[in-house]
């Protein structure tokens, strides 16, 4: 009984280190893959196409013309291309498809309401509708302002 209390622990760190170290071999064929080119995201959640790829650092193209320079341990992901189309320029993922009566049908309702909002008064006014339609209390008094 008192050695399964004592092989408990040294199982569960024995597994912990196991885990961290296939994570770190993971990561360093992910930054050891990087080439230029390749869309990626930062840990800080950017997204970047790699431009060049030097010992220590990435330099990262942020946006066109803006290149900024990384640790290579601050890339979190290599994306795949059609992912990284789809994130930047926001298309639709090729493999899914585009159902076209959802589509009119998402039309056809982004039209009423557009028909409605016309109808509808503004939602802001001036100091003259202000003063015109001053409310009036229960006792009939106007309201004080």
């Amino acid at each position: 009984m008192n050695l399964i209390i004592l092989l408990l622990p040294i199982l569960a760190i024995v597994l912990m280190f196991r885990s961290q170290k296939k994570r770190q071999q993971q990561m360093q064929q992910m930054q050891t893959a990087l080439e230029p080119g390749a869309g990626v995201r930062t840990i800080g959640g950017l997204y970047a196409q790699v431009k060049a790829v030097n010992d220590e650092t990435v330099e990262l193209e942020i946006a066109p013309g803006v290149v900024g320079y990384f640790t290579k341990s601050a890339i979190a992901a290599v994306l795949e291309p059609a992912e990284y189309d789809a994130i930047i320029n926001g298309r639709p993922a090729e493999d899914e498809p585009v159902d076209a009566e959802a589509v009119e049908t998402a039309e056809a309702a982004d039209t009423d309401a557009d028909a409605e909002t016309t109808d509808a008064k503004p939602l802001s006014f001036s100091k003259d509708d202000a003063d015109k339609g001053d409310a009036k209390a229960e006792d009939g008094a106007p309201a004080s302002k």
